[in-house]
């Protein structure tokens, strides 16, 4: 935390040395307030250069969190090794304070530098970078007026960044950064990843299109990749690592002062996996210790041994979602619907993730979700909602499985921006698992005939 107060500080000494370099004057930026709900894409807009200019930008966000879980387990019917099984009773309480710091850089005309930090967060409490990419909307850093009727519809973003497949993501809370999610949880089967790559967009009249590709690797490294040691279940581990690519089509249209329609379709694809499109949020979920189970005492035995606490929020950081956990490759599609009518707003997610789970013996196995969001707001500009969101998912966990899974999610919520940086919204939640087996090995599931809801409260800052 000392070195975030040491580098502000520089930022400040800066501007005070240089006059040429200000504060503020950022082109082409989605904002980091109330006003950045329901904006999806890159935007083009008409602030001048006026220098090198620096943006320095936070969020903060706390919850107050009554939740139960429940299961169809019944301890005493266990194994002796685990009869002492149980869900951990969770109490009414604070979850820890989360936060997020932002610093970039207008540094020529059309193009500027944006990287993002987790000051504070479920999985990394000691401050982490998130990523940061280049955006270059002009290329006269090059050549004045070079390919201007083109760049004049199109945007490159190059980096370390969260990848740009499908509308959700922009409606998700990321970390801290929760003022445009009109609910407390992200999607169950929670799509998020940030990778080395590039997107390259292009929008006009309304027509929306991106293609991008990464190098698939979450953590960067140029170790060489080491095969695993062949078995029956992966007779043919990955000795390569393959690029991801994206892409997105779609049309956004403002049909007349009260109706505006859009709607995206999504594409992502991996050959050969190393990190995992629905695993790798570092910021963990809002929902803290829901279906995690307690320690157990008891001694080994041939028909189990006692269970360890899975409470841990930091280890144990995705309760609450859903991981289809695919081994090898993955693919997945997203079609996102979106009606705005006055204050009243539908979002919709359509997705089918599809993968392998076996190294050279892979058996495709599919994951649907549907998503459905109601939001109406008003008050003075809207800063009053009420809405609804319904999620279910369902699916393979392994080949092995005779059966698909199927978990819901049903989630109301109102929500107050006190200002166009605050917002406070208040949320219950209710999810169940079905179809998962009893055991998994020689261990208690705790997903079987699962349950847990509840309240939520969260305060929100942003700037």
């Amino acid at each position: 935390m000392r070195k975030i107060y040491l580098l502000a500080a520089a930022l400040i000494c800066m501007t005070a040395a240089n006059a040429q370099v200000s504060f503020g004057h950022i082109q082409n930026q989605i904002p980091r307030n109330e006003n950045a709900i329901n904006v999806f894409d890159v935007v083009k807009d008409s602030v001048p250069f006026e220098g090198v200019s620096v943006d320095l930008g936070a969020a903060f966000a706390l919850q107050f969190q009554g939740m139960k879980s429940f299961n169809d387990q019944v301890p005493s019917q266990l194994p002796v090794a685990v009869q002492g099984y149980h869900l951990n009773d969770l109490e009414n309480n604070f979850n820890l304070p989360t936060a997020n710091m932002t610093i970039g850089a207008q540094l020529a005309d059309g193009v500027r530098v944006n990287l993002g930090m987790y000051l504070a967060a479920r999985h990394h409490n000691e401050t982490w970078v998130e990523g940061g990419y280049l955006q270059i909307d002009k290329l006269d850093f090059i050549k004045k007026g070079l390919l201007k009727n083109v760049m004049k519809y199109t945007t490159i973003k190059i980096g370390q960044m969260e990848n740009n497949y499908g509308d959700a993501h922009f409606r998700r809370t990321n970390n801290a950064y929760a003022i445009t999610n009109a609910f407390i949880g992200n999607n169950v089967m929670d799509a998020f990843i940030t990778e080395m790559g590039m997107e390259v967009y292009y929008i006009r009249n309304g027509w929306i299109s991106m293609l991008g590709a990464t190098n698939s690797k979450l953590n960067q490294n140029v170790a060489p990749i080491v095969p695993a040691a062949p078995t029956a279940a992966a007779p043919n581990p990955n000795t390569t690592i393959s690029p991801t690519i994206l892409a997105k089509f779609g049309f956004d249209k403002q049909l007349d002062k009260d109706l505006r329609v859009r709607i995206t379709a999504s594409y992502y694809h991996t050959a050969n996996s190393s990190g995992n499109l629905y695993a790798s949020d570092r910021a963990g979920s809002r929902y803290y210790g829901v279906m995690t189970h307690a320690g157990t005492v008891g001694t080994p035995s041939n028909i189990g041994s006692p269970t360890s606490n899975v409470f841990d929020p930091t280890a144990n950081k995705d309760t609450g979602r859903f991981n289809p956990g695919f081994g090898n490759w993955a693919t997945s599609y997203m079609i996102n619907p979106f009606v705005k009518y006055k204050g009243l707003e539908f979002f919709a997610t359509l997705e089918r993730a599809t993968g392998g789970d076996g190294k050279g013996v892979d058996k495709t196995r599919k994951v649907d979700q549907y998503v459905g969001e109601l939001i109406y707001r008003f008050g003075t500009h809207n800063n009053l909602y009420v809405g609804t969101k319904y999620n279910i998912v369902n699916g393979k966990l392994k080949n092995a499985d005779a059966d698909d899974v199927t978990v819901t999610r049903f989630e109301p919520a109102i929500g107050w921006y006190m200002t166009k940086n605050i917002l406070a919204k208040f949320a219950y939640t209710n999810q169940t698992y079905k179809g998962y087996t009893q055991f998994v090995g020689t261990q208690p599931n705790d997903f079987y005939g699962g349950n847990y809801n509840g309240i939520m409260f969260e305060a929100v800052i942003s700037f």
